[in-house]
């Protein structure tokens, strides 16, 4: 399947369009910045996830209701964000309490989840490569939290992270395989407002205390993960992503995973040994490896890098 520039007029160099999937990734990458530091303010994790997916949500609503006669893919839509969003909460609980190297490499096995999903799923097949590149994340996350990166008490909080890549896995496959009839935007909105809408329930049982911030730079904080980690890195790398094609947006896509691991380093003083740069390498080159199918364009409301592809 062809899936350059479908999407989008030729506007864009593919310098350009590089420059910003980067950009895009780099800011998806310092969500574990804003959800530590809004969980020290106080922060539910369920509310940090709400707050990330609900101004898009309201941003793009319009588009998601002008595609109302394809109700049957916006269903979808609405269901992979809700698995999204209630997923991504683990992710949130892991960055509270582990390194954020780890909780980053573990994120990042999305791909392995995918490759399942869609041959379960879907009767989507894996390749040799595929097969192959799933291995070495396998290898990279085991490395990660291996008994000398993580203690035993923060075991537990690693496991519940995995339903973040779990919930992005099903959502990159209904991307591929349901929304292809939706426009770019309206993938991004229906995703969104599922996430929302999933995560609603849990907003209204929790106390308004764990929901808001009690202090002007938690709510900077807040505008920060809504636009600086989602909302405006998601529509830069559904502009970008067509005009440069799967395989060099994959690569560009995995800066998100070395922004993680500074984050880590410079904002929370988290050494990084050996096996994490190791681990991170892996993780690279598996990505490198494998291009993968894709969408037209970038489902770039799910929290992450190779936002539209699926290893093959």
């Amino acid at each position: 399947m062809r899936t350059e520039n479908t999407d989008f007029p030729h506007w864009l160099g593919p310098g350009l369009a590089t420059l910003g999937v980067i950009a895009a990734s780099v800011g998806f990458g310092l969500v574990p910045y804003f959800a530590r530091s809004l969980t020290a303010e106080g922060i539910a994790p369920h509310a940090i996830a709400f707050f990330r997916y609900a101004f898009a949500a309201i941003v793009l609503v319009p588009f998601v209701w002008r595609a109302r006669a394809r109700w049957p893919a916006l269903l979808w839509g609405l269901i992979a964000g809700v698995g999204m969003g209630v997923g991504w909460i683990g992710y949130v609980r892991a960055v509270e309490i582990v390194p954020v190297s780890t909780a980053g490499i573990l994120y990042m096995t999305y791909p392995v989840f995918t490759l399942l999903i869609a041959w379960l799923m879907f009767g989507d097949k894996p390749g040799r490569r595929a097969v192959l590149a799933s291995l070495m994340i396998i290898a990279a996350a085991a490395l990660a939290t291996s008994p000398g990166a993580v203690t035993v008490d923060q075991m537990p909080a690693l496991i519940l992270s995995l339903a973040a890549p779990l919930g992005f896995g099903f959502g990159i496959n209904v991307l591929v395989h349901k929304l292809t009839v939706l426009n770019p935007v309206a993938r991004i909105a229906c995703v969104s407002l599922g996430s929302v809408l999933g995560l609603l329930p849990l907003m209204i049982a929790t106390p308004i205390a764990a929901l808001v911030p009690g202090t002007v730079s938690g709510w900077w904080l807040v505008a920060g993960i809504a636009f600086g980690s989602a909302l405006v890195p998601q529509l830069l790398y559904t502009v970008a992503a067509p005009a440069i094609g799967t395989a060099r947006t994959a690569i560009a896509g995995s800066f998100e995973l070395p922004t993680m691991f500074l984050v880590g380093w410079f904002a929370f003083a988290e050494p990084i040994g050996l096996a994490q740069w190791i681990a991170c390498a892996i993780v690279i080159s598996a990505i490198a490896l494998t291009p993968g199918k894709s969408i037209r364009s970038v489902a770039a409301s799910l929290p992450g890098e190779e936002k539209e592809r699926i290893f093959s």
